[in-house]
């Protein structure tokens, strides 16, 4: 990031590479697994904004969260609006001038739990072999998190689609919120997957049969770190689905184990994506049951 005091048009949002086909998915095969992870904390082991962002203006994180909370607080206003607007409030005070490209160039310095960049691949040859071929995975992440850092990312390219907070950066003199994605909001996401109903400018409120939905949530894993993810969590598994509560090996498991104590997720586990690993073994066991229940329902229906 530096000074900038060129106006530059915002470049345009890249996508996903899956979603660039489509993303009102009227006919897929009920066959598919749908892995949703958050991100900070879950697949990276810090907040995003503390990689690169935060050192750029000079800010110490726990500085930085801590004038967030307490900002939110005064001002009864939404911990997330808060914290994209002090973000920006705090680079001009500095004098930085920042644009989109600027974020996305800093998903390069993010970086990830052990793992991660290998994960996708090692999940989906396990899910190719023990189907034989007749099941497929999707990588889905929903995060309360800027998608325009993510854009960046080494991994962006292998989510299926990625739902986070973004910014108007043109309209304003300063970045305005485009969209805000908080712990309860990210439910609607779990829908919109659910029904194949994934491009955000379509309704999601009318009613469909669930033999018509194209990812059931029993065929749905859900990865969060904490209390933020509980709704998702939540709604995931009242609706049949699963949940997996990690946490980075710098950090507690204690919100984990008090998550799985208290039934709100079916395993939790160290954030270690390589292949042996206790989240790899756990998260395996959970694909195997639903591959087994596809089976039987897939049996049930020859009847």
């Amino acid at each position: 990031m530096e000074k900038n005091t060129k106006t530059k048009r915002a470049p345009r949002s890249r996508k996903p590479a899956s979603a660039k086909k489509s993303k009102q998915v009227q006919e897929q095969s009920k066959n598919t697994i749908a892995l949703i992870y958050d991100f900070d904390g879950t697949l990276s082991p810090k907040n995003m904004q503390e990689y690169a962002f935060l050192p750029k203006i000079g800010m110490q994180a726990k500085k930085f969260w801590t004038e967030v909370a307490k900002l939110s607080i005064e001002r009864e206003a939404e911990p997330l609006i808060t914290y994209m607007h002090l973000m920006y409030k705090k680079a001009k005070e500095k004098g930085v001038h920042i644009l989109r490209d600027d974020l996305v160039s800093q998903g390069k310095d993010v970086e990830f739990c052990p793992g991660v960049e290998k994960w996708f691949d090692l999940i989906e040859s396990y899910v190719k072999k023990q189907s034989s071929d007749a099941v497929n995975v999707r990588h889905y992440l929903i995060s309360s998190g800027l998608k325009e850092i993510i854009e960046g990312t080494k991994i962006y390219d292998r989510f299926h689609n990625v739902f986070a907070s973004e910014y108007f950066f043109d309209a304003y003199e300063l970045p305005y919120p485009k969209r805000v994605i908080s712990d309860t909001s990210k439910t609607q996401y779990l829908f919109r997957i659910n029904k194949g109903v994934e491009d955000v400018n379509k309704s999601i409120n009318s009613h469909m049969p669930e033999q018509e939905r194209p990812i059931p949530f029993s065929q749905m894993i859900y990865f969060g770190d904490g209390e933020t993810d509980v709704p998702s969590m939540a709604v995931t598994r009242q609706n049949k689905g699963f949940a997996m509560a990690v946490y980075p090996k710098a950090k507690s498991a204690k919100i984990c184990k008090e998550l799985f104590s208290v039934g709100r997720v079916d395993f939790y586990a160290e954030a270690d994506y390589t292949k042996g690993s206790d989240l790899h073994k756990r998260t395996c066991l959970l694909i195997d049951k639903i591959l087994s229940d596809i089976k039987v329902r897939e049996e049930k229906e020859k009847l």
